[in-house]
């Protein structure tokens, strides 16, 4: 079986392929393989990937699932120890899977965040692992700071899933990401999970990629305004240690407010109360999903402004 599963999910993104995958083939670490999910693409997408790229492993799905769900029927074909999590609109320098996979120094080191940088400034930061502060919002970690800021090895909260690794003990100890979410913040409530186990993420610098940022679910799309301000909600109600819940609710309440009123003026549409009120009804079924903590995680981050 190989030492890694790369696993790449793909919606109609034909045009990133290419490149995604060609980096791929000219990686230094010979021991993985490829599975490419995709998600009920309509732009011919999985025959132009059988004609190009016999080598790897495709999953056609006829319903569309989602980053999340689709993701999870990957990592359940993954044969590999190491679940490698990319998205389609990257390009993998040679040596990043074996500096992704050299991260797992310690054996409590169950997840590896690679340094993401701009597709068309490579000399820019687009993640180096993510953070959440205390109102709940989950960030990339020194996103449009210079690469050189960010050049050392640390612990940091989770690895940004376009570009991340995850050991398949860990995964199996605490579940795939959360198919619930679709897409956005799966990355942070699977990271929040492992931390509450008691796992470490490890960022790696040089692990590098470029990455076009929100090339599939556009950068400031209702659809990914609803995503976000429902999933920030639900990830709070699975997460937060409730010790830490009573004293700081009223305070993200009030900052979610100030992000509504922000979000209502800027889009001028509904989608920001649609995703308050699905947050609110789906809070029931996410507080039964809350994972036992061996570990506190407390909300002592930074605000984000």
């Amino acid at each position: 079986m190989p030492a890694a599963s790369i696993i790449i999910t793909n919606w109609n993104g034909q045009k990133w392929l290419a490149d995604c995958l060609e980096s791929l083939r000219r990686q230094s670490y010979p021991d993985f393989e490829i599975i490419l999910v995709d998600d009920g693409s309509t732009d011919g997408s999985a025959a132009w990937v059988a004609e190009h790229y016999p080598e790897v492993r495709l999953i056609r799905l006829e319903q569309h699932l989602g980053f999340a769900g689709a993701n999870n029927v990957g990592i359940r074909a993954a044969g590999g120890r190491y679940i490698v999590t990319l998205n389609n609109d990257t390009r993998a320098d040679p040596d990043w899977l074996r500096e992704l996979i050299g991260g797992l120094a310690a054996p409590d080191i169950g997840m590896v965040a690679a340094q993401m940088l701009v597709w068309d400034r490579p000399d820019t930061l687009d993640s180096a692992g993510i953070k959440v502060d205390w109102a709940g919002f989950g960030w990339n970690l020194s996103a449009g700071q210079p690469a050189n800021t960010a050049a050392c090895r640390r612990d940091v909260f989770g690895p940004c899933a376009g570009a991340a690794l995850y050991r398949r003990d860990m995964l199996e100890q605490i579940g795939l990401f959360d198919e619930d979410f679709y897409t956005y913040y799966e990355d942070i409530d699977l990271a929040w999970r492992a931390q509450r186990a008691g796992w470490r993420c490890l960022y790696v610098p040089t692990a590098r990629v470029l990455h076009y940022h929100s090339a599939t679910g556009g950068k400031a799309s209702p659809r990914k305004i609803f995503l976000l301000s429902r999933n920030r909600w639900w990830t709070i109600a699975k997460n937060v240690d409730a010790r830490d819940l009573w004293w700081s609710l009223v305070l993200i309440a009030g900052y979610d407010l100030a992000s509504l009123l922000y979000q209502l003026y800027r889009q001028r549409n509904f989608a920001p109360l649609r995703a308050r009120w699905q947050a609110l009804a789906g809070l029931p079924k996410m507080l039964a999903k809350r994972f036992p903590a061996a570990k506190r995680v407390k909300l002592s981050l930074p605000p984000p402004f």
